[in-house]
């Protein structure tokens, strides 16, 4: 039997995207009968590219109908939930491309309340979405060179929307390409923004990539992916250890090293952020122990760029958990070595400053217009009243949800050049 999370962890590791097994209690929270914000949603999609052939799409799990998988149908308002098919790799059975149309152009869709909810776009060339048995939505995925979406030009934006809130942020956890900003506009006219990417992000990420590995070697420039002699994405270093096992073989052993030997004679104390308060470690027996709660080995590369495998691996153990996100999240930015108190002592300009760090995260912050978007699984955790990283925006009261793709900063739409998905007017 899966979870939700479950599913959701699923998704992000194989591209496949499915309904959980258990089922929601009615009632329960995310349930319809518990609805608090609107039923549907209203997007705005912008193309602000210079292309006449830009695509989106949307999937996720309905939660007002047991998660069941969603995708929304080319009208922009109503819902597909595929049938399970007899084979694997089926084609869809029904249109769910929206043509962004002419550069300016803003097309708007409507959605349910959805979890797991991805905006897809490409550039160029449309996207390629496949059905197993189950039914399971195979997804486009950067790992595979034979997928047919491979050398397309694509990239997503995630977000939840449930009873409680709209959720919705711009992820750099898997890889970076297009440029993607979101603006959302709640009932009372109060504007969020979260920027992006410049029009040029992709080639400003991949040159400072092959910077840092000219002074390193350790291996950053291998994660650009060109085609077309262009460069179309950059891997995430989990991702791209995903593909190639040996890469940062070894990379953060010493910065590991320094912490073990610090935290032998001090104590770390790693406040959770939640009624746990802040918990106390100390490195004995050569693991990082923090009694009543856990212990952690010592992390390989691998488990700190993963954020959840080895020492980092998810327990049914709350506390733990939490630890494990702050613990995760200053190995990244390696400022262990900086503070004793984590996340509450940490300062934005400090993330990254050690030469044993997470370089595509600090690359891809360096690179967005207003320095925010998920480089890794845990870049939500900051100091309590500190300053957002992860390039999310939320309320619990949302009118409208505004994205753009290509580099400029979404903006309440044009309605002189709107029209809704579907109509000819947009493609």
């Amino acid at each position: 039997m899966t979870t939700l999370e479950d599913v959701l962890n699923i998704q992000k590791t194989s591209s496949i995207l499915a309904s959980p097994a258990i089922k929601p209690c009615s009632g329960a929270d995310g349930d319809a009968t518990a609805t608090a914000t609107p039923s549907t949603l209203t997007i705005a999609l912008q193309n602000q590219t210079s292309s006449h052939s830009v695509y989106a799409y949307v999937t996720g799990l309905a939660i007002s109908n047991n998660n069941a998988l969603f995708l929304l149908r080319s009208d922009g308002k109503t819902a597909y939930y595929p049938q399970s098919p007899s084979s694997t790799l089926s084609p869809l059975s029904v249109d769910c491309t929206f043509p962004l149309g002419a550069p300016g152009k803003t097309i708007i869709i409507t959605i349910p309340h959805l979890a797991g909810g991805r905006i897809w776009f490409s550039r160029d060339g449309k996207l390629e979405f496949f059905l197993n048995p189950g039914p399971e939505l195979v997804e486009p995925s950067v790992l595979n060179p034979s997928h047919p979406n491979y050398n397309v030009c694509w990239d997503f934006c995630e977000f939840t929307f449930d009873s409680k809130q709209l959720y919705a942020t711009i992820s750099y956890v898997d890889f970076v390409s297009i440029p993607i900003s979101l603006a959302l506009t709640n009932t009372s006219g109060v504007d969020q923004h979260a920027a992006g990417l410049p029009a040029n992000g992709i080639d400003t990420i991949c040159s400072s990539l092959v910077a840092q590995n000219e002074k390193d070697g350790a291996g950053w420039d291998k994660l650009i992916v060109t085609a077309n002699g262009r460069n179309l994405r950059a891997l995430s270093p989990d991702t791209a250890i995903a593909v190639n096992k040996s890469l940062f073989a070894g990379y953060y052993q010493h910065y590991v090293d320094q912490v073990w030997s610090k935290y032998s004679s001090n104590p770390l104390h790693i406040d959770t952020q939640t009624s746990y308060g802040t918990v106390i470690g100390k490195v004995s027996d050569n693991l990082l122990k923090f009694d009543g709660v856990g212990s952690f080995s010592r992390p390989s590369t691998a488990d700190i760029f993963s954020c959840s495998t080895g020492s980092f691996k998810q327990t049914d153990n709350i506390t733990m958990n939490n630890v494990t996100a702050r613990l995760a999240a200053a190995f990244n930015r390696s400022t262990l070595l900086l503070s004793t108190a984590q996340p509450d002592n940490d300062v934005v300009s400090e993330y990254y400053r050690h030469p044993i760090t997470n370089h595509y995260a600090r690359i891809c912050h360096a690179t967005t217009l207003d320095g925010r978007g998920y480089g890794f699984p845990y870049d939500d955790v900051r100091p309590t009243g500190g300053v957002d990283q992860s390039g999310a925006v939320y309320d619990p009261n949302p009118l409208i949800l505004t994205v753009a793709v290509g580099g400029s900063i979404a903006s309440s739409h044009d309605e002189s050049a709107t029209s809704h998905a579907g109509d000819s007017c947009g493609c």
